[in-house]
């Protein structure tokens, strides 16, 4: 049943997410649809440490660098998302606000894709492993 409860949550999560990123870009101030990209990072971020952790044997107690490498390339692509709406707010092709929407649906959406990792990312019975 916890895991009933965390998977509604979490889609919660990102639904709320989505609307403040839908928010950004379809109010009538603010009209423009560049902000949309930030979809690609969404989809990009969690493939790195996915793919990581199908090469890695998590039972060794030392650091491994590829599961290194793979929070690096994450933390490059969460930063490229949060940097992205701020270089249109500067280029003049989305308003301030429309990014303030833009990095707090960013903020909500990267919190539930670690909220994720965190509840179904361990090899128990309850795992996304299994779906």
């Amino acid at each position: 049943m916890a895991g009933i409860k965390a998977l509604i949550s979490l889609s919660f999560g990102g639904a709320v997410g989505l609307m403040f990123l839908m928010l950004g870009c379809a109010l009538p101030i603010y009209n423009q649809y560049w902000p949309l990209f930030v979809l690609f990072f969404y989809v990009l971020s969690p493939i790195p440490y996915c793919i990581a952790r199908r090469l890695v044997d998590d039972t060794d107690s030392m650091s491994n660098a590829c599961k290194e490498l793979a929070i690096f390339l994450t933390t490059g692509i969460v930063v490229s998302a949060f940097g992205l709406p701020v270089v249109f707010a500067r280029a003049h092709l989305i308003e301030w606000g429309a990014c303030a929407l833009v990095l707090t649906g960013n903020t909500v959406i990267f919190a539930t894709i670690l909220g994720f990792f965190l509840v179904f990312g361990s090899n128990d019975d309850f795992s996304w492993q299994q779906w």
